[in-house]
């Protein structure tokens, strides 16, 4: 027994030695009032670089746990109050704090608290909208984007500057298609943005065909704790269309958990008007079809988000993230009636098609990441990813034809069951090290291997006896393989004025792709060199200079590769090319900004190969075909001009306006096609605030885009015009908005391509004018920041 007691007794000395220490209080100001969201952080006072911290709670207390019995630089600060610091050592288990802030000596007065206004900063670049605690902040990542200086949302796709953006989120891309970006970004909550960051030229250690990138910064916060959000919106247009979801994170000193889901259930109409004139072979026309299509789709989506962040120590994480969404339904219903005449024959007859396709897929993508730090202040980077994508389509088409003469009435139907199944496999290893205080090296390694599977069965219908019948001339199956292998070096330099950044990246790209009934075999095998440099001169106070250049890549999608035909009706196909190659673009920028709120920027873009999928009309058989080629050259060139500001104390306006030209060349229609235009694209952007609490906050946008040149296509201008309101309800927790789209009903617009023996023109009326209702509401502790993000790679970009 002695022994026993003994042995009982040292064990529970090591316990005690080994126990965490916590360090507890309350912050006050100098009338013993408690401060809360008050930031209080303790220092190893040995190693600076270890932090552990919290935030007061409403009463002004605060407790911080996990600590080691030795000395701590306590610091605790707060808007409008003098820093608190002292030194601390912990020699029992717990340690409990009385800490009284004093106001400033700039803030004695009065210290009001409000919420602030969005910032804008442009760089060499980049531009940064700074956003959080504003307003903006109140809605949804996209409303946030739909108010960021550059970024245009056309038709629910993202545009900076006529380029497809790739998304990210805290550094991460996106881990979803582009056509799933939008809706993902519309069902998360911005109430965590810290900044938004459209990146011009992105440096070497971006995937070489990242033109642009959008970076959407979420803020950090050292609370423990649960919080909650919950969400829905309820949108009018031509039908009704809404969507809810629930977000929920939990931090512990150790795990960060965020768990979002989202339910989203739409029915959207289009209607188009088609024209094409068909040519004889003297150049007269032969036929006119004049189309009137009316194009539902309906559908009804998942979208679930999991983030999981392990605390290995205060200098390594382990993350794993994970995407799913699923599309279990995606209905496709056109009805169209087409009217021929015939100027030949005079055999004029009319048609009537329906065309019917049921999509459903899913779409699952996991990352595992682990970021190491170093005293140094070096970081190291691992990233291993995986998608799985899944994707059926089956559509069938009926077609009936009227003739003057009724005995010469005939029927076509046909079915056809379109399969793609998508593996993505990608890993990538960063490092970034400091030289020394003004300079930085960083560089990486990334492999990616991709693996489609895709097959189409055609069945043609007897309308008579609904007997079907195998077409194995339009039945094909489909492999594409591809594997990319990349290195990259960047370097940085920050000297007096001066700023410099400089990087090459190399990407080594294999190619397989084969049609195995035609026995058509795609293969390419390139590498290829991707610099980026930037340099700005801050020449005074209130006026600098830049200057930057990038090479990037534009690598054509799975499914533009994919030779299968998809029927609009009989005469419209619209297909793959699986001899596709990738697009390369040289752009060059000169810049200035004075007084921080005035940019003039000139810039200049050398297209070459660009992928267009441009109308091809055959005026033999009279069918049109919608088909993704490489088309000659592009180079485009204009000159931008930028500014922010606030016009009054509640009222902050945006502008810009560029002045760009498009000349394109290629050999088109056994003819060489030079087409140029000049356009304008202007944005008018104001926000307001009102009441005393700021509570009630307001955007109205105006986006004007003149007649523009898009892949030997015209298209004419549009007015887009946007008002939103949003109002703070129960304490700040809950939120109300109010958004009315396309006011004056000018977004519709027509589509005309005229060269050689091709004249045909599309009108395009979509369904964007919307009144749009929603509601959200914080529960749990609202100061907590989440590690919500979603992470994509460029790959999966190119699923649709």
């Amino acid at each position: 027994m002695k022994y026993l007691a003994t042995l009982f007794t040292c064990i529970f000395s090591v316990l005690a030695i080994a126990q965490d220490a916590v360090v507890s209080g309350q912050v006050l100001d100098q009338n013993n009032l408690p401060l809360p969201f008050v930031n209080v952080l303790l220092t190893d006072a040995n190693d600076v670089t270890s932090v552990k911290g919290a935030s007061t709670d409403e009463a002004g207390k605060f407790t911080i746990t996990g600590l080691d019995f030795k000395a701590y630089i306590l610091k605790a600060s707060f808007l409008g109050y003098e820093s608190f610091t002292n030194t601390i050592t912990i020699n029992s288990s717990g340690l409990d704090q009385i800490i009284v802030l004093k106001p400033s000596a700039e803030n004695l007065d009065e210290v009001v608290l409000s919420a602030k206004k969005p910032t804008l900063v442009k760089t060499a670049d980049r531009l940064t909208f700074n956003v959080a605690n504003t307003a903006l902040v109140e809605g949804n990542i996209l409303d946030v984007l739909r108010s960021t200086p550059g970024i245009l949302i056309l038709d629910n796709n993202l545009s900076v500057k006529n380029t497809s953006p790739t998304v990210f989120i805290n550094g991460r891309k996106v881990q979803l298609s582009a056509s799933e970006v939008t809706q993902l970004l519309e069902n998360s909550p911005a109430n965590s943005i810290q900044k938004i960051d459209v990146i011009t030229n992105p440096s070497a250690k971006y995937d070489a065909d990242n033109g642009v990138v959008i970076d959407i910064v979420m803020s950090k916060n050292l609370i423990t704790g649960y919080r909650g959000n919950v969400f829905s919106n309820y949108t009018q247009g031509v039908f009704p269309r809404y969507n809810a979801g629930i977000n929920q994170f939990f931090k512990t000193e150790k795990i960060n958990v965020n768990l979002n889901y989202s339910y989203n259930h739409s029915k959207i109409n289009r209607d188009n008007i088609n024209e094409i004139n068909y040519f004889e072979t003297d150049n007269s026309i032969s036929e006119n079809w004049l189309s009137a299509l009316n194009r539902n789709t309906t559908s009804k989506t998942h979208n679930t988000n999991l983030n999981f962040d392990y605390f290995l120590s205060d200098n390594s994480t382990l993350s794993l993230t994970t995407n799913v969404l699923y599309l279990p339904s995606y209905d496709y219903n056109t009805n169209g009636n087409t009217i021929v005449t015939n100027f030949t024959t005079n055999n004029d007859y009319n048609f009537i098609v329906n065309n019917n396709s049921n999509d459903n897929k899913y779409n699952l993508a996991l990352d595992l990441d682990f970021v190491q730090k170093f005293k140094n202040k070096s970081t190291l980077s691992v990233n291993a990813h995986m998608t799985k994508y899944d994707y059926e389509r089956h559509q069938q088409v009926n077609s009936q034809y009227y003739f003057a003469n009724s005995s010469s009435n005939f029927d076509t139907a046909f079915k056809t069951d379109n399969n793609q199944v998508t593996d993505i496999f990608t890993s990538q290893l960063d490092y970034e090290t400091p030289l020394n205080e003004t300079s930085t090296l960083s560089a990486g390694v990334k492999t990616s291997v991709i693996n489609t599977a895709s097959d189409i069965i055609q069945f043609d219908i007897d309308p008579t006896t609904g007997n079907t019948t195998y077409n194995a001339q339009d039945s094909d199956n489909y492999n594409y393989d591809e594997a990319i292998f990349a290195a990259y070096l960047n370097y940085n330099i920050d000297w007096e004025k001066w700023s410099f950044s400089a990087g090459l990246r190399a990407e080594q790209t294999d190619i397989e792709g084969q049609s195995l009934s035609t026995n058509v075999l795609n293969k390419q095998d390139y590498l290829e060199w991707f610099p980026t440099l930037n340099l700005s001169w801050q020449t005074t106070e209130n006026l600098s200079l830049y200057s930057n250049f990038k090479r990037s890549i534009n690598r054509p999608n799975y499914q533009n590769l994919n030779p299968f035909n998809f029927f609009l009706n009989d005469n419209t196909i619209v297909t793959g090319n699986p001899f596709l190659q990738p697009t390369f673009t040289n752009k060059i920028v000169l810049g200035t900004t004075i007084h921080g709120n005035y940019t003039f920027e000139f810039y200049y873009k050398d297209i070459s190969q660009g992928i267009y999928e441009i109308p091809i009309q055959d005026n033999t058989n009279n069918i049109i075909i919608y088909q993704p080629k490489n088309i000659g050259t592009a180079i485009e060139f204009g000159l931008d001009f930028v500014t922010y500001f606030d016009v009054v104390d509640n009222w902050s306006l945006y502008f810009v306006t560029s002045m760009y030209n498009m000349q394109e060349e290629a050999i088109l229609d056994n003819q060489n096609v030079k087409q140029s235009q000049w356009t304008n694209y202007s944005v008018l952007s104001n926000d307001f605030t009102f009441l005393k609490d700021r509570s009630l906050t307001a955007n109205f946008s105006l986006i004007y885009i003149s007649k523009n040149l898009q892949g030997f296509q015209t298209v004419d201008g549009r007015l887009i015009s946007d008002l939103s309101l949003s109002k703070k309800l129960f304490k700040n927790k809950a939120t109300l908005s109010l958004a009315f789209a396309d006011l004056f009903n000018k977004q519709d617009f027509t589509v005309r391509t005229k060269y050689g023996r091709q004249d045909n023109l599309s009108f395009h009326n979509q369904d964007n004018r919307y009144v749009k209702l929603g509601f959200s509401y914080k529960f749990g502790n609202t100061t907590l920041q989440t590690n919500e993000r979603t992470k994509s790679k460029k790959e999966r970009d190119r699923l649709n």
